[in-house]
């Protein structure tokens, strides 16, 4: 038997599925936004930018942003009682409004 795979987006087809009027490269304008630290951010997966995408897990959450670590950002988001700090571009964070 083949062993299965267990990659990092594994059992993610719905989650990383874009709507057919939004597939092909998104805009620059998702790519050179700006975040302050302390401002209120939601993880929503781009998944046609694989690089600094976060854990498919964490997708639909709202955290605030801690840090800059490179060119992403560092979004502390609390699930459960623990509180967790994902490394994360801005092309998967949107402004909550």
């Amino acid at each position: 038997m083949v062993k299965r795979s267990k990659g990092t987006r594994s059992k993610s087809r719905h989650v990383l599925r874009k709507k057919p009027r939004d597939r092909g490269i998104s805009s620059i304008t998702r790519a050179i936004q700006q975040f302050e630290i302390g401002e209120s951010v939601s993880v929503n997966i781009d998944s046609s930018v694989h690089k600094g995408m976060p854990h498919h897990r964490f997708h639909g959450y709202t955290g605030k942003i801690e840090g800059t670590q490179g060119n992403a950002y560092l979004v502390g988001i609390n699930v459960g009682k623990k509180h967790k700090t994902l490394i994360v571009r801005s092309e998967h964070l949107g402004r909550v409004k």
